[in-house]
């Protein structure tokens, strides 16, 4: 199984990406929120000129922020910076178009847009719609050695309804998903392993990687502690973040449900009335604000986290492996970068 690392898009974060390119870790991820972190193209571009071997994905990046050709060039500039070590991850939208008041993407347009980009990079003309009309566009001069499309950048789907893992298994290398408990995760292997058999494809040919927020807990530590709270908390409210935006009705655990009415109630103080996501999703992913942290009990960070003594979360890994995943990958939160080594230590018994 290969491990890897997940970060908000910082500016120095390729200091940790080098670190873990020393430690052994295979793969390093940066998340794509304007709203929230610098461009990932800027810190992903850092991290290739610092690094030599680990892999550097885009995890994920949201079409609609960007056209199509620009995103084809900025992965073919990374790619020359490092190349075959990038990876084209791409999702609907959760993070980066909530923060701006937006929903998912539709599937059609995503897959349209994946089209384009993929065909660009294979040095393709390609029809691409824009401002109403249709146009034909292509890297015009990608032997003068600015951009690099020859070596393959593949592409990974996040991907969680039925039609979306369906178009995962018919165009992706890889399939992505964020692993909260360990029944869903499972639940989440068994039905990509089925998409890809209904598409007529080995499963084993599609890259599997989960990743999650969490805490390795030393004897007697609390799920709850302050350390895993800082290390793992921002998954535990973003949890509270997702049922607050759903329009689905969940039927949520008895020690939950009152905190879950709880969270709904302070949601409804935000303000502006008409733009609360301003101020729910400031930190999101990155740290717990004040006022957040009431809401991180024990159940809660056992529940939705990655929170556990070594033994447990070696075990869990182990489970996950047995699943058909092929890559586990824990987000280091911003201020807590040293938790790698940690992380390094446990996977060395998995």
């Amino acid at each position: 199984m290969d491990f890897g690392i997940a970060l908000a898009s910082n500016l120095d974060g390729w200091k940790t990406v080098k670190r873990a390119e020393e430690l052994g870790i295979s793969h390093a991820w940066f998340y794509d929120t304007q709203m929230l972190a610098p461009d990932i193209f800027a810190t992903m571009a850092l991290a290739a000129e610092h690094t030599s071997k680990i892999k550097l994905g885009l995890g994920v990046l949201v079409p609609t922020n960007r056209i199509a050709p620009v995103t084809a060039n900025g992965l073919a500039t990374l790619n020359q910076l490092a190349p075959g070590r990038i990876i084209f991850g791409a999702g609907t939208g959760f993070t980066a178009r909530n923060t701006m008041g937006l929903g998912p993407m539709k599937l059609r347009e995503f897959g349209e847009y994946l089209r384009v980009v993929q065909g660009l990079l294979r040095g393709e003309t390609v029809e691409w719609e824009c401002d109403g009309a249709s146009h034909k566009v292509r890297f015009l001069n990608p032997e003068f050695g600015m951009v690099n499309i020859k070596d393959k950048i593949p592409l990974h789907i996040s991907a969680f309804a039925p039609k979306a893992r369906k178009l995962t298994a018919e165009i992706a290398d890889g399939w992505m998903t964020f692993l909260s408990t360990m029944p869903r995760a499972l639940n989440e292997a068994n039905q990509i392993a089925s998409s890809c058999k209904e598409s007529g494809r080995d499963p084993k040919s599609l890259y599997r990687t989960v990743f999650t927020l969490g805490c390795i807990l030393d004897s007697g530590e609390s799920p709850a502690c302050a350390r895993a709270r800082a290390e793992a908390g921002p998954l535990a409210t973003v949890f509270f973040h997702g049922l607050v935006e759903s329009t689905i009705n969940l039927q949520l655990p008895p020690q939950i449900a009152p905190l879950m009415e709880d969270y709904r109630r302070l949601y409804a103080t935000y303000r502006p009335a008409d733009a609360r996501y301003l101020q729910m999703h400031k930190l999101h992913l990155l740290a717990v604000r004040p006022e957040e942290k009431r809401f991180l009990t024990e159940d809660v960070m056992r529940m939705t986290t990655f929170t556990a003594p070594a033994p447990e979360l070696v075990e869990r890994i182990r489970v996950l492996s047995d699943a058909g995943y092929d890559q586990f990958t824990i987000q280091l939160v911003p201020g807590h970068e040293t938790a790698l080594e940690r992380w390094v230590g446990l996977f060395e018994k998995v």
